[in-house]
Order: C-alpha cells, then structure tokens, then sequence
C-alpha cells in the first residue's frame, strides 16, 4: 500500500495477522508491507504473560506499533500492548482508505490500458507522495502531482475516477437560538428582514416556536460552518431593536 516503501519506520502503527505463535513470541505477517515481523511475548499485554495462547491467537488480525528495525538483515520487532484503542481505531481507518486509494489508482492503470508500464507509473508516483491517500488527496485539492508523468492517458484517468469517486467532506454546525423585541411597531419586521439576510449567508432557519429558532450551517470545515454562524450574528447585532442568544448544540444525524 505505500508506495515504494519496503520497510516500516519504528513508531509507525501497521496491521498484522499472526501467523505462528511459539512459547516466547510469535510471528506475524506485515499486510502492509509483505514481510514478517516479530511479537516477543513482553510485548503481548501488560503484566504477567503464563499462557501466551490465552491473550493472541494464530490468524489474528490486529494493530501493534513497530518498536524495532534492523534495515539491514531486514528484521522488524512489534507491540501489541503499545498500541492503544484509539491507535488502533485510527489505523484500520487509514488502512481503510489507503486501501481505497490503492483501487483508485489500480482502475486508472487498468482504464488507460497502461498495465506493460504500470511498475514505471509507480516508481514515478513514489517521488511525489509518501502514500496512495496522500496523492488522491493532493489531485482532490487541486495539486498537480503528476505533472512529471508521462503517460497522459493514465493522468487523465486519475483525474477523472478522482473526480467521480472522492466527495468532498462536508462539516455541519447548529445552534439553537431565542430572537426577541420589545419594539412593537417595526420589531417584527426586522426579524424577518434579518432572518432573510441569513438564509442569504448560506444558514439555514428553523422556526421552533417562538422565540426559538435553530441555525444550521455546512462547510468544508468546521471554521468554515462557523464563519457562516458568525455572519448571521453580525446582521442580528446590526438590528438594534433586537435581543438574541445563541448556543451551540449537537447536529441532530439525518
């Protein structure tokens, strides 16, 4: 999956599957990097170890931190204890979409009929980013990491399953919100024409009953969402006949 990568770098998080389980140990193999790795036993769980067969099992799939690299005879040392659920859960979410971005790029090979050259296109692709996600990544956001290729019809393959394929995050933001006025003649009419200019900002209005209403805003971050949020506070403030309060709340999913 990483390009051009043979060998993992100690502190990196890898997906492993034992493969043989001895007394003092076992091996397992790197999915990532086709190589096999060593688990010592001090390195299963925390404390006491009696029967290592009571904590790992051959064939099991799992997340553990390299916490040793010998480049030269090729040997890599893991820990299953170093890695915590969050690394874990971290990992197998990457893991999930290099995998994705793998494809990608394997269907552009394979659509711009250029399999006779496809060790070429990768050695290339291996120059200008680290991993298959980081090169999907770059091409979404507008870069151009494959200026140097040369083969034109697997650049705009790429380009195009990219296009078809990735779609853009989208961040949303709420905020419950009471909008009075203790002026009885024009009051009401600024909160319409308020109400208005923010549904202009892209903010979306919902009327829970008055005085309560609920904003909601999308982005392509949560700065941005909330930027949207801070241009409806601003046009509320311009209307000084008005009284507001805002507070932030949980997205309620769709």
């Amino acid at each position: 999956m990483i390009i051009q990568k043979d060998l993992p770098d100690v502190g990196e998080f890898v997906i492993i599957k034992i493969t043989k389980i001895m007394p003092h140990g076992a091996y397992c193999r790197l999915s990532e990097y086709n190589i096999d790795s060593y688990l010592p036993i001090s390195e299963v769980s925390s404390g006491w170890i009696k029967n290592i067969h009571e904590f790992i099992k051959e064939g099991q799939q799992d997340v553990a931190k390299v916490i040793f690299v010998d480049r030269e005879k090729r040997s890599v040392d893991i820990s299953l204890k170093k890695a915590t659920g969050k690394d874990k859960k971290d990992k197998i979410n990457y893991y999930g979409l290099e995998k994705r971005a793998e494809g990608i790029v394997s269907k552009a090979i394979a659509a711009s009929k250029q399999e006779a050259n496809k060790q070429t296109i990768i050695t290339e692709l291996s120059k200008h980013a680290k991993t298959y996600n980081d090169l999907v990544n770059d091409i979404f956001e507008g870069k151009d990491p494959l200026a140097p290729i040369k083969e034109k019809e697997f650049k705009q393959a790429l380009y195009d399953l990219v296009a078809k394929t990735i779609k853009p995050k989208v961040y949303s933001v709420a905020y419950n919100m009471d909008l009075t006025t203790a002026d009885t003649k024009s009051g009401l009419n600024s909160i319409k024409d308020a109400l208005l200019l923010i549904e202009k900002e892209d903010v979306e209005v919902l009327y829970m009953g008055a005085p309560k209403y609920r904003l909601l805003a999308t982005g392509s971050s949560y700065l941005a969402a909330e930027e949207k949020i801070k241009n409806a506070q601003k046009i509320l403030e311009k209307h000084k006949n008005l009284e507001f309060t805002m507070k932030s709340t949980k997205v309620q999913p769709t």
